[in-house]
């Protein structure tokens, strides 16, 4: 790898923000109690709610991929753009997998081992 490219990995690194976890099931943890902290989680939410506020973040990533927007950019201070709406996806899973007590790092672990064992284009679908 040329040196231009590490110095421009090593950039990336620096300026990701640190929050000191280390583990997916650590992230989750802290995400959800940020949540917590900001009132989301005041009132019970349905499974339902969850995947609807999913699916409403996944509806604006294709938005923005629609409307060719950069992948991320900034809108007023706030981050925008399809890779921020795929991961204000995540973010609100990983807030159930902790409000669930799922252990998201098992799971995702089991899932992609056995996806190793399935055929090639598994279920012969189209798409």
């Amino acid at each position: 790898m040329s040196d231009y490219k590490n110095t421009e990995r090593n950039q990336e690194a620096e300026n990701r923000p640190n929050t000191g976890t280390t583990s997916l099931n650590g992230l989750a943890k802290e995400i959800h109690e940020n949540a917590i902290n900001h009132g989301w989680w005041e009132e019970k939410r349905s499974f339902g709610e969850i995947i609807a506020l999913c699916h409403s973040e996944l509806s604006e990533a294709l938005e923005a991929y629609r409307n060719s927007e950069k992948m991320v950019w900034d809108n007023n201070g706030k981050p925008d753009g399809m890779a921020i709406e795929l991961v204000d996806c995540i973010i609100r899973i990983l807030d159930y997998c902790a409000y669930a007590k799922i252990d998201v790092e098992k799971a995702i672990l089991l899932k992609h081992e056995y996806n190793k064992t399935r055929p090639y284009k598994h279920g012969g679908k189209v798409i």
